[in-house]
């Protein structure tokens, strides 16, 4: 056990170093690359003023979304009612959007046990 915490120790110390020694030039980086989606100046006001803006953005493009979902909705609406000339590509297709669905059901399902997968709690 003791020299498990040694070689967790000694892990620790050897990123620690490697964060100290690369941190500071990977930051400037990815700022210098960055710096189009930086707003100046970089404060607090500007902060909530660009939260607003994206809430409110988000809120307005509802109605866009909501139009796409019933024009999707028709659209499978239209392949139900002419499902004789559905193709195997296409029930493949839906077969594993549908199977998708249900593995991250099954995930969430999981991650909210607590990555248990009896359910039981000690």
């Amino acid at each position: 056990m003791a020299s498990r915490l040694q070689r967790l120790q000694s892990k620790a110390s050897e990123v620690s170093q490697y964060v100290v020694k690369h941190g500071v030039p990977y930051y400037k980086q990815l700022l210098e690359q960055n710096k189009q989606y930086i707003q100046e100046p970089p404060t607090v006001e500007k902060c909530n003023l660009l939260a607003k803006q994206l809430f409110y953005t988000r809120l307005a493009s509802i109605s866009g979304r909501y139009e796409s979902f019933w024009k999707e909705l028709d659209y499978v609406k239209h392949l139900w009612k002419n499902r004789q000339e559905l193709k195997v590509e296409d029930a493949g297709i839906a077969a594993l959007f549908g199977l998708e669905c249900f593995a991250w059901f099954c995930g969430g399902e999981i991650v909210g046990r607590g990555f248990t997968f009896t359910g039981y709690y000690p």
